[in-house]
């Protein structure tokens, strides 16, 4: 591998996605310590990481095929990462995440994964633009997962969390809905010669 090539992988955004990825541990063992409080710290850090790299490879126009994979596997696996935590009876109090959602939450991911490496196995498709669907279903799951870090770290009971998990179960299964429907458009076209 060439130095200049070698450079342009270690750049800051890259750094950045890194970092979010190093950060998942550390709040995994903080919350099975029970230190809910530094877990939630961590968990807003590594999500600040995520808005930092996203505007370090823009503002200093580093955006690399690797941090295009990076970025969006620290996001996912933070994401999963705390929901099945966070479903965890034993380590959460007073609000527990439901684990029908938690499951929905995974299982549309992997179907929308394996999905997207069916379409570049079997139609060479390498883009795959985020929908207004899917994007709205990554803000509940977000708000979802800070509400009930929030809520836990200081003992705060809201009953009206449910209907924040119901929404975000609804988003959950029409972005999953939307994108088969997208990737079956894509299937049906017809072949380039």
């Amino acid at each position: 591998m060439r130095n200049e090539e070698k450079n342009s992988y270690l750049n800051l955004p890259n750094i950045l996605s890194l970092l979010r990825i190093l950060l998942i541990p550390v709040f995994v063992v903080l919350m099975t310590q029970h230190k809910i409080v530094a877990a939630t710290a961590v968990f807003f850090f590594a999500g600040f990481t995520d808005v930092l790299d996203g505007f370090a490879a823009r503002l200093l126009h580093q955006k690399t095929k690797i941090g295009a994979l990076l970025d969006p596997a620290g996001d996912k696996l933070l994401m999963t990462s705390a929901f099945i935590v966070l479903a965890v009876p034993s380590l959460n109090s007073p609000h527990i995440i439901p684990v029908w959602l938690t499951i929905v939450v995974i299982s549309r991911d992997l179907f929308i994964v394996s999905s997207a490496f069916a379409l570049y196995k079997l139609r060479g498709q390498k883009s795959f633009p985020p929908s207004i669907w899917g994007k709205s279903s990554t803000v509940c799951q977000f708000a979802v997962l800070i509400l009930v870090l929030l809520f836990n770290s200081f003992q705060i009971s809201f009953p009206y969390l449910s209907v924040l998990y119901f929404l975000t179960l609804a988003l959950t299964l029409l972005s999953g809905v939307h994108y088969s429907y997208i990737g079956f458009r894509i299937i049906s076209l017809p072949r380039k010669s």
